[in-house]
């Protein structure tokens, strides 16, 4: 019964209302979020900067999905994460750590584990790309809407965004002195957050805005060979600063600063089916994606500090204005990741354990110059440079122990009168990617109803690595001495876009467009890098079409936006799954020729003030069409044309609904809901059909719930949360590799149901 249930959940976010899923809060960057709701936005008037100008969302001829801050604090995420399962075209790859996580949009991403290959989807914040995309996972404090641009956005927004941007926009300093204050608490796994922020102007030209933030999870996941102890947990804090300066009307100064740290003892893989050796004796039993249970003498975690700095200037002169934006930022990662599995070393399982320090810091400057909107030819013009600088330490220790005759039991190293071998090896290798371009889009407003737009990218790249590894005894997963290697690529292209925008009637505009999407080279720079895989992987190029029509009924109350889309990538860089020493590893490489293509539909009702609606749908058939045949020609890792890309569920739908009863005294009563549901999906992509199959992640659906009070001028508020509410489980991501030739599972806190209660204060 719950399984009907759950696809009738699918079904209607299909049939009933499909996403815009922006949310009524999103507001213009220049005015903070009130926590009013009287004084929200309609639908209709939701204001984006997918173009790098302020503009309705239905005056913008691309796809874009666009969610409120106050949206995922509502349903109790605080990540990029918690975002998939409010876009449906947004999936999230979890993995061991934070840096080799990834997201996909319409199918398509970048997994990699080289510190010289950058993600396929640009996450900019504030108008600053953040260079890592791990940084971008970090929490997301104080936002006020996130604009999730489907399809290559390389024109405005540069390399690295074949696939699409992430544009988050934080609240921006009030006018009054003002704020809020927020904790909360979530069983299955005791988490605590605390949360707040204060507005303090201290003049009419001068006004600030802090924000402070502490969370704390125990986790999911029970350790046996550490007392049951939880681990998938966390422990984030951090602090973040703006000052708004403005002097005059058409000048203005924008400094934001931010540190965080997180300490998290994620993600730990569980081993989810049975192994063909001796290591089943001391497994938690395997239950698949039901599985919670590890035995594991080291935590995986990783530890991370990041801050920045900022600062945007903004000047009107005359009928332009002239936007300079400069930044640096820097992000320190540490990974420690138990690579065996197990609780110890024993004769025929190896001991193998990570331990790998990441620096990295990254400057970019920005200047553009931007029209008036309401002219025959608007236009933007800019120039854009970046330098991002990465650095790892990583160490491997091995414990080896052998035994003659092979016992026939399991048999630790501890064991008196074995052989015990410690090979060991550590590599120092990074990169350094400088990016200059110049690019221009502009709009010719032929009639008031017909509109061409046309766009150039000029991108000039250069990449710089080095990698030196010292071993002492080679070991399983453990490559002998290398290096040093230096290798240098630079790379010139020019990407556009060009279509046609026209009103079909007053309150429906279809648009038609063609983008050239651009990432650029790389090299596949990691611990056990070797001199046969020390080639350049070339630029990977999208050519992708859209067709559009956004859609605003009944005075502004109701949008529904509709796209269809197809888009080929050619030398599309991903991950081949291969054996170095022993080791399952992965491969970053030029793939071949892949493509995406589907249909998407987004809406966002509001009846009346009280009541709203947002959900949506993907339709995404995105697949493999020529898989490039390795330079020794062995054909064995090449993935049949035709096989779907890794998270690329074919059909993804969410619904949401939201009402608020007003009962005329001074406590009000708000009730939530939102599903989710998204077809099966390939974890890992390989030639092997017998591991995607098993790999494969099933179909699941989710319903959120929340009820709470309100005071009836929203000073302050108490939601309480139901989290899968019918406790579905699933896993988000499943992997070769385990010992024995088994498998191993990821499973998120959203694979459990879970309950929470909120308490916020505004002042």
């Amino acid at each position: 019964m719950k399984t009907v249930f759950l696809k009738g959940v699918g079904l209607a976010a299909l049939t009933i209302t499909t996403p815009a899923l922006a949310q009524q809060e999103a507001t213009p960057p220049t005015e903070a979020t009130a926590p009013d709701a009287d004084n929200r936005p309609e639908p209709g008037d939701i204001i984006v900067t997918a173009q790098k100008r302020s503009e309705r969302l239905q005056d913008v001829p691309v796809a874009v999905s666009v969610i409120s801050g106050d949206a995922i604090s509502a349903k109790g995420g605080t990540s990029l994460e918690s975002a998939q399962y409010l876009v449906p075209t947004l999936n999230f790859r979890k993995s061991g750590t934070t840096i080799n996580q990834s997201l996909f949009l319409r199918g398509v991403g970048t997994s990699t584990f080289s510190i010289a290959g950058e993600p396929s989807i640009s996450t900019v914040v504030d108008g600053v790309v953040y260079s890592r995309a791990g940084e971008a996972f970090s929490d997301l404090i104080d936002i006020d809407r996130i604009e999730v641009l489907r399809g290559p956005q390389g024109t405005l927004f540069g390399k690295n965004t074949s696939a699409g941007v992430i544009n988050i926009v934080t609240i921006r300093p009030g006018d009054k002195f003002g704020g809020f204050l927020e904790g909360g608490y979530y069983t299955n796994g005791n988490e605590y957050r605390v949360r707040g922020a204060v507005d303090m102007p201290l003049s009419d030209i001068v006004k600030t805005r802090l924000t402070g933030f502490y969370g704390n999870y125990d986790g999911n996941i029970r350790n046996v060979a550490q007392g049951n102890s939880r681990v998938n947990g966390y422990e984030h804090y951090g602090v973040r600063g703006i000052v708004a300066i403005d002097p005059t009307p058409d000048f203005s100064v924008t400094l934001i600063a931010d540190y965080r740290e997180s300490h998290d003892d994620c993600c730990a893989e569980i081993i989810g089916t049975r192994p063909n050796n001796l290591a089943a004796a001391v497994l938690p039993a395997p239950l698949g994606d039901r599985s919670r249970t590890i035995n594991q003498n080291l935590v995986t975690s990783t530890n991370e500090k990041s801050w920045g700095v900022s600062g945007e200037l903004n000047w009107t002169l005359g009928n332009q204005t002239v936007t300079y934006i400069s930044s640096y930022r820097e992000y320190d990662n540490e990974e420690i990741r138990d690579g065996d599995w197990l609780d110890q070393a024993y004769v025929g399982l190896t001991q193998l354990h990570d331990f790998g320090p990441q620096v990295s810091n990254t400057l970019t400057q920005e200047i553009r110059l931007t029209s008036p909107a309401n002219q025959f030819f608007t236009y933007v013009i800019g120039a854009y440079y970046s330098r991002a600088y990465t650095e790892r330490t990583f160490s491997r220790f091995d414990i080896v122990c052998t035994a003659t005759p092979t016992p026939t039991v399991l048999t630790p190293c501890t064991t008196p009168g074995l052989t015990v071998t410690r090979p060991q090896g550590t590599a120092i290798f990074g990169s350094t990617f400088k990016n200059l371009a110049f690019f221009g889009q502009s709009t010719l407003n032929l009639t008031d109803r017909l509109r061409l737009i046309g766009g150039l990218r000029y991108t000039t790249d250069q990449l710089n690595v080095f990698h030196s590894r010292t071993t002492l005894l080679a070991g399983p997963g453990i490559q002998p001495s290398f290096g040093p290697f230096n290798g240098k690529t630079t790379n010139d292209n020019l990407s556009g876009k060009g279509g046609v925008q026209f009103d079909i009637a007053p309150q429906s505009t279809g648009y038609v467009t063609y983008s050239r999407g651009y990432k650029g080279p790389a090299f596949n720079v990691f611990y056990n890098l070797t001199a046969t895989g020390t080639n350049v992987i070339a630029p990977e190029t999208a050519d992708s079409y859209e067709a559009g029509l956004k859609n605003t009924f009944l005075g502004g109350k109701l949008v529904l936006n509709l796209a269809a889309y197809y888009a080929k990538y050619h030398n599309f860089q991903a991950n081949n799954p291969d054996i170095v020493a022993g080791v399952l590893v992965t491969r970053f490489t030029n793939a071949g020729e892949i493509s995406t293509r589907g249909a998407e539909a987004d809406l966002l009702f509001q009846p009346v003030r009280d009541l709203s609606f947002s959900g949506g749908v993907a339709y995404t058939d995105a697949r493999i069409d020529q898989f490039r045949v390795p330079a020794n020609g062995v054909v064995t890792g090449v993935v049949p044309s035709g096989t779907p890309l890794a998270y690329a569920p074919k059909w993804k739908g969410t619904l949401g609904a939201d009402y608020r009863y007003r009962s005329g005294g001074a406590i009000d009563i708000a009730l939530g809901a939102q599903a989710s549901y998204q077809s099966s999906q390939i974890s890992q992509l390989d030639a092997n059909a017998a591991v995607r199959a098993a790999t494969t992640i099933k179909a699941y659906g989710l319903l959120d719930l929340s009820a709470g009070i309100v005071q009836r001028d929203d000073l302050f508020r108490i939601t309480f949360n139901v989290k899968n509410a019918f406790d579905t489980s699933f896993a988000s991501a499943i992997t070769s590799g385990g010992p024995g030739g088994s498998y191993r599972y990821i499973i998120p806190r959203e694979a459990d149901r879970y309950y929470g209660v909120t308490a916020r204060l505004n002042f």
